[in-house]
């Protein structure tokens, strides 16, 4: 779905930006028929990331002015792995086994690595990784929309309209934690600095569809991050924003490249300077971004071993989560995995919660993260990699009995993190006797968004400007600093 469009100015040549804006559209046009010219299909995105230059941060010197203190060893990457939906906290990481028995449901805890931490006993892989697993069981807001609340979590702010599935994407939400990645602390190599996969969480039932704040927000279209979209376990997936048409081989590409860098060189004198720097600029990164080796391997998720794709799973989530391991130690910072919507894989669990739940979502998310964090320790990636697994609420205490389903919840659910500096084998906060609401060390998402920013190194006191001049401090939370080793 698209963004909406924005509403700021529309007074014509009355408007002091309007020559701003026609110079601008004029780049954009020439960048994208650039990237037209070289016959491929990163049009948008590239023309997005160079047409809104901004001067780097220097992280240091802001946290020492505003009195801001860093992590002493920040995680150079993150895998957000977004359980788009809502799971229960009940039926997951949170069981009330002698709640009555319209609370508590079927499912039954099981002990784990970590002596006294249970969880249900469908994560059974997880259960042997709990060791390096920080539970927090404190998770609280009162937000029960799905647009609304999807922008906290995967921001840290509220969205600008709460409890609301009836507004969309805009310019004025919040950057996506990807995004301040993005903006605070870049990739390099020619690889993106924040890319999402299989697709921008949408909720079919939803007015607004499209969540808001999956984006660069008020940071600007710059900060959007690169979309994969498709199922990674299709033995013909390839991502389509990176890949070369069957007719353009990397000869051919040169080729049309250097013609284009010619027929450019001819007409200079006809563009003004900025739009001809900004348009070889644009060329250049396209060219680079699909002719690097190393670019095209971090993408081809067909060099990894076939035990290891079976390993994580051959269905979307798995191979979605491969692709970020893969991703992030290639040099991407940051990877958001948003759970799939293929039509009966929801964690938005209304009706069947109990069959939904045990044969479709936790058998793959179980393996899934099981696998991914075991690998990252293999590969020695874990204490430099945060690994994120939540959603954007629980769901109701009480089983509705005509349908067995669980409704929205905000008061009360659970999330956890791994890796990073964090410090594993943790439980953090706890509900009451229903799971219903925290009975200790209540989080909110904005807490949970500025630890997540905390551990990525990014000082948490940081001011940033939008395209306006306004200022914005990236975070409003607080830094939940007991779940640091």
């Amino acid at each position: 779905m698209k963004r909406a469009p924005s509403r700021r100015h529309s007074f014509g040549s009355e408007c002091p930006d309007f020559h701003r804006t026609r110079a601008a559209g004029r780049r954009d046009l020439l960048q994208a028929g650039a990237i037209g010219m070289l016959g491929l299909g990163l049009g948008d995105w590239l023309a997005a990331s160079a047409s809104e230059p901004q001067a780097p941060v220097d992280l240091a010197a802001r946290s020492s002015a505003a009195g801001g203190k860093a992590v002493r060893k920040p995680a150079k990457a993150c895998i957000f792995l977004f359980m788009w939906g809502g799971p229960s906290q009940l039926d997951t990481f949170d069981l009330k086994p002698d709640a009555p028995e319209e609370i508590r449901g079927p499912f039954q805890p099981i002990s784990t690595r970590v002596p006294g931490m249970q969880i249900c006993e469908h994560f059974s892989r997880v259960a042997q990784q709990t060791d390096k697993i920080a539970l927090i069981r404190s998770l609280s807001h009162d937000d029960a929309a799905h647009l609304s609340s999807g922008h906290a979590t995967v921001t840290g702010q509220l969205a600008p309209v709460t409890k609301s599935d009836a507004t969309p994407p805009s310019d004025r939400d919040s950057p996506h934690i990807g995004s301040l990645v993005s903006r605070l602390r870049p990739g390099g190599g020619g690889l993106p600095s924040f890319v999402t996969l299989p697709w921008k969480a949408y909720h079919p039932a939803a007015p607004g569809g499209e969540a808001p704040g999956q984006h660069g927000g008020w940071l600007g279209a710059a900060h959007d991050g690169l979309l994969l979209t498709g199922d990674p376990n299709s033995p013909d997936w390839r991502p389509a924003a990176l890949s070369l048409p069957d007719n353009l081989s990397l000869q051919r590409l040169q080729s049309r490249y250097d013609l284009l860098r010619s027929f450019d060189r001819s007409r200079n004198s006809l563009l003004e300077h900025a739009a001809t720097a900004g348009l070889h600029q644009h060329q250049r990164r396209a060219f680079d971004l699909l002719s690097s080796p190393g670019v095209r391997e971090a993408f081809d998720l067909s060099l990894e071993p076939q035990a290891t794709r079976e390993a994580y799973g051959r269905n979307i989530h798995g191979q979605s989560v491969l692709m970020a391991r893969r991703l992030v130690e290639h040099g991407v910072p940051l990877v958001s995995v948003n759970w799939h919507n293929d039509g009966k894989n929801f964690w938005d669990t209304h009706g069947d919660n109990f069959n939904r739940l045990k044969n479709d979502l936790i058998p793959p998310a179980d393996q899934a993260l099981a696998t991914l964090l075991q690998d990252l320790e293999d590969r020695g990636m874990l204490d430099e990699t945060l690994v994120v697994w939540v959603g954007e609420f629980g769901r109701r205490p009480t089983i509705t009995p005509a349908n067995a389903g669980r409704e929205h919840w905000p008061f009360c659910y659970s999330g956890l993190l791994a890796g990073g500096g964090i410090r594993g084998g943790t439980v953090y906060g706890a509900s009451d006797s229903q799971g219903a609401y925290p009975a200790s060390d209540p989080v909110s998402p904005r807490d949970f968004g500025t630890t997540i920013v905390h551990a990525l190194g990014m000082p948490t006191d940081v001011m940033l400007e939008d395209r306006e001049g306004r200022p914005h401090r990236i975070t409003s939370g607080k830094v939940i600093r007991e779940l640091f080793a």
